[in-house]
């Protein structure tokens, strides 16, 4: 950044206001060191689905940027985008017409929602007393540990088996009376592989146990996945035990952030996950989820977004995806990399036995590539876009790059967490 194009603001509100031209100078110039997403160097955060739907946000979002979704009576046009949205995501995996579910602001927002509807389902229908308790895999998403840490609830934290898959039986054994859920992924987001969702399934009959598959990574991208051969498992209301799911609309739906959905077998459920209060001089606030005002660029971008692909465009752009992880796949495991598991969608996790792959991290990062890391095992991870299919060559290149230099004797490793 030179020095005319240093940052003029302070952290004081200047007493007179810029013209734009000149803010938005600025704004470019700070952006200048951030993730080279447009680039495709960006494994993580961003979805790079191309030009033609990043239009489609773009203007749907402004479209209704100063819409409140928070008002259905005074933008009923919201309303019906979000129920269209709703009803295409239950069609995609398998709702029945009882079925129901709202747009949340992202992936924790619908976990919470999730979580905060199976408490207060259990508290009314259960007589449930003392602590509740959430039974899950050690791969679950930290948006659990979050929604427990809101509601005063006791995670049991299940290890994984030795194929990084939940471990059905263990969690069985730790329901007790005070469980008010189970937990499976679809897929994890450590090493982007799916649960047996239809074993957990089955203990959630069983037992009587409200089950929550989060495929806020998966419920875009499995069924069209599907769709093009391949063999993908059941992981959604097809699975009779399953009573409510998390899919983010704006990782593989291509939407614009923050748009999340929240669904539910049946509307009876959903209830529980409604906001109602009268208790205030300002009359009755009734709200779906945890927001109050609800951005109505967000639902419009979805509605926008699902629409101009279709479920033609959605196949041909997956596509892209699982192309892009099959080619890294076989070019990791020639640099000597064990991929984790048997991903079957956009993410790919793969170790090494002999290299940290920490230090191979930093060489990746110093030529510009900003992706993730696993700690158990460690291991590269990689959350693959449409656009990643025209870079698999150039990110194996620097991978093998990275990975010689390592040999060479360079092993400093970055730590890891990137997230702290």
């Amino acid at each position: 950044m030179t020095e005319e194009n240093k940052p003029t603001t302070t952290n004081v509100m200047p007493a007179e206001g810029s013209d734009w031209p000149k803010l938005k100078t600025e704004m470019l110039s700070r952006g200048q060191n951030d993730a080279k997403w447009r680039e495709g160097k960006t494994a993580v955060y961003v979805f790079n689905a191309g030009e033609d739907v990043a239009q489609v946000q773009k203007e749907a979002y402004t479209m209704y940027m100063s819409e409140n979704g928070l008002g259905p009576a005074a933008f009923p046009s919201l309303k019906e985008m979000e129920d269209e949205v709703i009803a295409m995501a239950l069609s995609l995996l398998h709702g029945s017409t009882d079925a129901g579910g709202s747009i949340t602001s992202g992936g924790t927002d619908s976990i919470t929602m999730a979580v905060k509807t199976a408490r207060d389902y259990a508290r009314s229908e259960k007589n449930l007393t003392g602590k509740a308790n959430i039974v899950l895999p050690y791969s679950a998403h930290p948006a659990f540990d979050k929604a427990a840490m809101m509601m005063d609830l006791e995670l049991r934290k299940i290890a994984v088996k030795s194929d990084l898959s939940a471990d059905v039986v263990a969690m069985s054994d730790a329901i007790d009376n005070n469980t008010i859920m189970l937990v499976g992924s679809a897929p994890n987001f450590p090493y982007g592989l799916i649960d047996p969702i239809s074993e957990l399934g089955k203990v959630a009959e069983e037992k009587e146990v409200w089950l929550h598959v989060d495929a806020c990574v998966g419920g875009y991208i499995a069924p069209f996945v599907r769709m093009n051969g391949a063999d993908i498992p059941d992981f959604d209301f097809s699975v009779p035990g399953v009573s409510s799911m998390s899919a983010d609309l704006h990782k593989y739906g291509y939407c614009a952030k923050g748009a999340s959905t929240v669904l539910f077998r049946n509307k009876v459920l959903k209830q529980y996950m409604v906001f109602d209060c009268d208790d205030w001089p300002g009359g009755r606030m009734v709200t779906p989820t945890l927001a109050g005002t609800r951005p109505g660029g967000a639902i419009s971008a979805a509605w926008a977004v699902m629409n101009f692909l279709g479920i033609k465009g959605y196949r041909e752009k997956h596509k892209l995806v699982t192309d892009a992880r099959e080619t890294i796949e076989a070019g990791v495991k020639a640099l000597g990399f064990n991929i984790l598991g048997e991903p079957q969608l956009g993410i790919v996790a793969f170790s090494h036995d002999s290299l940290n792959v920490f230090a191979i991290y930093k060489q990746m990062f110093k030529r510009g590539w900003f992706t993730s890391l696993t700690s158990e095992p460690k291991a590269l991870h990689l959350m693959l876009s449409p656009f990643h299919a025209s870079v698999t060559d150039i990110y194996l290149s620097d991978l093998k790059s990275s990975v010689e230099q390592v040999k060479s004797g360079d092993t400093d490793a970055v730590t890891e967490s990137r997230y702290s």
